[in-house]
């Protein structure tokens, strides 16, 4: 029908989004046709195409992004490709060779090799432009927070979807960010950001602010390469291991100091600007529940914040945006501290891993929108379009040990089952058959759950994670489940060493671990008659690491379970991976070496963890104390010590630096 054309085209010609149009036709603005069961606009609405006044100025002409290369891996890229399919953008998957056959890469229309790693943006940009891509989504993590790769994009004639590189050196450099707060007027903490990145400068500046302080990378986030340091004698082992976490993480090792703020709560606004300086921002996200800097748990809109501060915390945020000429999709976080009082800490010049919580009570799509901005559409939007309906909780699954110290795990994913129903969005990264390594982020995937009101997100969530399952390796589900138990989050009342004052949790096996694989293994053998005894219930011998049990087969099991041989199982306990196999019979032989070995005096100490052997601090012969580090290994760019369990003597020394080890190998002996 020449008379009515559809909201994409009326969009390009009034030179708003197809959002905006979508909602004037809601709303009766805009005169409009039905042609079947979809609604146009009356091309006498709308200006011509031949009509020079209609047309937007020359610098805000649109760009059409046909074909976006996705520059990250796992769950991101699915999550990107769904708003693709969604817009009629075709997704190309950047593939290194271990990631070649990840079910991730499903997701997306095309896979494009990339010759180097996710870190090499002339790699990633070679790639892109090979491909035929438009345009290059960074995700976050990788390269997204690199105004020079931002820059490299640019010049080779390609749309980067993300803030000018000038905007991500004001904002997303944290040291820049914090000298333009302070201009601005915007509260930070006490701290130091200036250019003289020396040990003695460094010390000084910490005895002027006042100890306890937090040592963080100028650059990058995610809680890599931050640590708190609480007396001067710290200073130089800590500044000197900062330095390294972050130049492995960021190739950037300048440092900042801030006053450490003692049991705060971490609260971020989202914002979104485009070029024509129209911005808005979309209410704040809880991010208190952390550890080791790095977010577990997230949640819109926080319980800490009213109505009053959700403006003034807005109002900074969108005054350092609009100061710096951001463009697109960005995040400002803050501290509350216990009084009220809220701190700056630094803008992340990207899209958040929480984005889908503000997704899920404003009803946006964020990454609609940051595809929109690159195109150079506006907005759209105003601030009272904003509005934030119920409460949306997400929990994030890790590929780590809570059980010990949150170490990453690793293993292959037999088989695995997600929640599903009204308000739950899983934002997956993995599949069955997918080998977990220590090469990436640990994270597998996103729960994310929606309702009327907080109380019944926080027990939905946990309802969620009971039908959840990952099987073949150990993940902090249990550990997910625990804290959406905890009545202090039940009642909003949490703060970001909360997980490290109250997690206590046990190494010993789960006592469910053997009637759930005796109930498993009797499955995977079949029949009635398995285990079956006379004149009492049915048993099997259930053996688990060197321990043997004759257990009865209960009638049921809540536990997943999945076959990893003949006679052996993978269970999912809480999270934890527990391989059962069915134990062979009692001899003398097993019994004499259980003998042998329960009477050595010697102790072995195994790595917690796969990992390079970055620093050996012991030798054969040396006496050691209980809790002293014997050696420092390096998993997903982050240094972990390991100590003597007891106090001894190094008998063997069995590793040397710069050693690949697997979890569980033998690194010291101690007579």
């Amino acid at each position: 029908m020449k008379d009515a054309v559809g909201p994409g085209e009326a969009a390009r010609r009034l030179g708003v989004s197809t959002r905006t149009v979508q909602r004037w036709l809601r709303e009766g603005k805009l005169p409009h046709v039905k042609v079947g069961s979809h609604v146009k606009v009356a091309a006498s609405a709308l200006p011509s195409e031949s009509d020079e006044a209609g047309a937007p100025p020359p610098s805000q002409t649109t760009r059409r992004i046909g074909r976006l290369m996705i520059a990250n891996r796992g769950e991101l890229v699915v999550r990107i490709a769904r708003t693709c399919r969604q817009l009629g953008i075709r997704s190309l998957g950047l593939v290194v060779e271990d990631q070649a056959r990840a079910w991730w890469t499903r997701a997306v229309d095309e896979l494009v090799p990339l010759a180097g790693s996710y870190l090499d943006g002339d790699a990633v940009i070679a790639a892109a432009r090979a491909a035929g891509a438009d345009a290059i989504h960074p995700g976050y993590g990788f390269l997204a927070e690199n105004a020079e790769f931002a820059e490299a994009v640019i010049a080779a004639g390609l749309i980067w979807v993300g803030p000018p590189p000038a905007a991500m050196r004001a904002l997303g450099d944290k040291a820049a960010a914090r000298q333009l707060a302070a201009k601005l007027g915007v509260p930070t903490l006490p701290g130091y950001d200036g250019d003289d990145q020396s040990d003695a400068k460094l010390a000084r500046e910490a005895k002027r602010i006042g100890f306890p302080i937090l040592v963080k990378p100028s650059a990058g986030g995610g809680g890599k390469g931050m640590h708190i340091v609480r007396g001067v004698r710290e200073m130089t082992e800590t500044l000197a291991r900062a330095r390294r976490e972050a130049k492995a993480s960021f190739g950037d090792d300048r440092l900042i100091l801030e006053r450490f703020l003692e049991r705060p709560r971490h609260v971020e606004v989202q914002l979104l600007a485009d070029e024509r300086g129209n911005a808005v921002h979309l209410g704040e996200r809880e991010c208190s529940l952390q550890r080791r800097h790095q977010k577990v748990l997230e949640e819109s809109p926080s319980p800490a914040v009213g109505p009053r501060l959700r403006r003034q915390l807005g109002d900074a945020a969108l005054r350092l945006a609009r100061e710096a000429g951001y463009v697109g999709a960005g995040t400002a976080e803050f501290l509350l501290a216990p009084g009220g009082e809220f701190y700056f800490l630094e803008l992340n010049a990207r899209l958040q891993v929480e984005h889908p919580v503000t997704e899920m009570v404003t009803g946006l799509d964020l990454v609609e929108i940051q595809l929109e901005i690159a195109a150079g559409r506006p907005l759209g939007l105003s601030q009272a379009d904003v509005v934030m309906l119920g409460h949306a909780v997400e929990a994030r699954l890790y590929a780590e040990d809570p059980w010990h110290e949150f170490l990453p795990a690793t293993g292959e994913v037999l088989a695995l089952a997600w929640p599903h129903g009204e308000g739950i969005r899983v934002d997956a990264g993995v599949g069955e058959g997918d080998v977990i390594g220590t090469r990436y982020d640990p994270l597998l995937a996103k729960l994310i759950v929606h309702a009327a009101t907080r109380r019944e997100a926080v027990a939905n969530l946990s309802v969620a994670l009971d039908d959840t399952s990952v099987i073949g390796l150990t993940t902090n589900r249990g550990f997910l489940g625990w804290l959406a138990d905890q009545p202090a989050l039940v009642r909003g009342q949490t703060f970001t060493p909360f997980i490290d004052e109250e997690w206590r949790p046990s190494d010993e096996l789960p006592a469910e671990a053997w009637p759930a694989a005796a109930r498993a293994l009797a499955d995977l053998l079949g029949g009635p008659s398995v285990g079956f005894r006379l004149n009492s219930g049915p048993r099997l011998r259930v053996q688990i690491d060197r321990e043997s049990r004759s257990v009865e087969i209960p009638a049921t099991s809540k536990v997943a379970w999945s076959a990893s041989g003949p006679d052996s199982v993978m269970l999912d306990v809480d999270g934890q991976a527990i391989a059962a196999r069915l134990a062979p019979a009692p001899t003398v032989e097993a019994a004499l070496r259980e003998a042998t070995h329960a009477g050595s005096t010697a102790q072995s100490v195994a790595a917690p963890m796969p990992g390079n052997v970055l620093a050996v601090r012991v030798k054969e012969g040396d006496a050691v104390e209980a809790g002293q580090v014997l050696l420092v290994l390096e998993a997903m760019k982050m240094e972990n010590n390991v100590s003597a369990p007891a106090a001894g003597r190094v008998a063997r020394v069995l590793v040397a630096p710069g050693q690949q080890v697997q979890r569980a190998d033998t690194l010291v002996e101690l007579a």
